[in-house]
């Protein structure tokens, strides 16, 4: 094998460029008001940022022990390099625009907060009053970093990785920041219209889901579709642990408060994790499939998936629907892409897709203005219906929004630089033709 590597002087330039701005742009407070917090809302806050940034690395090893063992450490680098890479981007100009002044409903005004400019003095997010906005800038930071993460199981084992950088960041531009900016932002075209997300089912698992789906068919099969081997389930169960304990920063930390809120919603999050972990092995049995460890793991992760949108809006019994209902979706659409000639290497799309539009549309249905006051209208099964239709009309629009970008996100990526490995490279394994490394 060739250790040669082609050079790659841009990247390296406009990071040094960026270093330089960095240098003059110290972004001091200038606002010396002090802001009355809560102490434990912000330790619970504190802890709950850490809570989410430990789910990527706990998808590395999710993912990671999916793949062939050639492709193990490049798997997993692709969820780690996210953390380096948006947290980048998230202070130079990514908060403003999920965040900023909204744009049209649309997206942020990236000027608002360039280089953290206002934010160490900023008075706290309407939405979370009781702690300082730095800390809900960084809370923040965390979803956009696992967001591109999630669609890399996608493409895993085909993808170069210098490509890939490159896409994560048009996808967090143009896909991630506009549906997030949409979704969250007072001013948000989806937020105006009724749409409750409350940690991230639209914003995260959709727009991800569908973006795997886009790659998936736009990257075409594997060299070895068809010949599947984990490396590591073990890697896979470990993975799950670490996602699941993250997630209750995920879910209950979107509370942002150590609040009844909070407790809510990490016990719809425990209920329907688990509600799904048994359904999704509980079909597979009356289907004549015995019990998986991998079955059980992508249950769970269904299970927190579909309650993501509902966590802080739903009752703790119908967390259970929630999270079984999505199993059983899920998994009829992850046996049908087993079947078809959609290469979606590590069931992205039926697992967080899927996952999040049955979510957002099980919100429609069971959310109650008792569980969390920002309900203005009930769920359908409490005969209200203004609500359901929302969450219809905002799942197809975003759905639509989010295929189209992807595409388009693909093909510029693909035309400025290749975005498959040759299959040299992909019969080599992606850990020494990209990275030089192997286990």
């Amino acid at each position: 094998m060739s250790t040669h590597q082609k050079k790659s002087i841009f990247p390296f330039v406009l990071m040094v460029v960026l270093v330089i701005v960095a240098f003059f742009y110290p972004s001091l407070p200038h606002n010396t008001n002090e802001y009355v917090y809560n102490s434990a809302d912000i330790a619970w806050m504190l802890s709950s940022t850490a809570l989410v940034l430990i789910m990527t690395p706990g998808l590395a090893y999710f993912y990671g022990g999916m793949v062939k063992k050639k492709n193990v450490i490049s798997t997993m680098l692709q969820s780690f390099i996210c953390m380096a890479v948006i947290a980048v981007l998230w202070v130079v100009f990514g908060f403003s625009l999920v965040f900023g002044k909204s744009l049209g409903g649309i997206v942020g005004d990236p000027r608002t907060f360039f280089m953290f400019n206002h934010v160490l003095d900023h008075a706290p997010w309407d939405g979370a009053p009781t702690i300082p906005f730095t800390l809900f800038a960084m809370y923040q930071l965390k979803f956009a970093i696992i967001t591109p993460a999630l669609i890399t199981g996608a493409f895993a084992e085909r993808i170069r990785f210098t490509s890939y950088i490159l896409f994560i960041c048009l996808f967090f531009v143009f896909i991630y920041a506009p549906l997030a900016h949409a979704t969250w932002h007072p001013d948000g075209i989806l937020f105006k219209m009724g749409v409750l997300d409350f940690a991230g089912g639209t914003v995260v698992h959709m727009s991800a889901g569908l973006t795997a789906l886009a790659s998936a068919i736009y990257l075409k099969q594997g060299k070895q579709f068809k010949e599947h081997t984990p490396a590591r389930i073990t890697y896979v169960l470990l993975g799950t642990g670490m996602l699941w304990f993250g997630w209750f920063g995920f879910n209950a930390g979107s509370a942002f408060g150590a609040s009844q809120l909070a407790a809510t919603a990490l016990a719809t999050t425990t209920a329907a994790s688990g509600a799904a972990a048994l359904m999704f092995i509980l079909f597979d049995a009356a289907r004549g499939k015995k019990p998986s460890a991998m079955g059980t793991c992508i249950g769970v992760v269904i299970g927190l998936v579909a309650i993501t949108p509902a966590a802080g809006f739903v009752s703790v019994p119908h967390s259970i629907v929630i999270g079984a209902v999505a199993a059983i979706i899920s998994s009829l659409l992850i046996e049908w892409r087993t079947k078809s000639n959609l290469d979606d290497t590590l069931d992205v799309f039926p697992s967080h897709g899927v996952g999040g539009m049955v979510g957002m549309v099980l919100t429609g249905v069971f959310a109650h203005s008792s569980i969390n006051s920002a309900v203005e209208t009930n769920g359908l099964y409490y005969g209200e219906s203004s609500l359901f239709l929302a969450h219809i009309i905002g799942l197809i629009g975003a759905t639509v929004f989010i295929l189209v970008m992807a595409f388009v996100l693909l093909k510029a990526t693909d035309m400025i630089t290749p975005l498959r490995v040759s299959e040299l490279e992909e019969e080599e394994g992606l850990d020494l033709s990209q990275h030089g490394e192997r286990l």
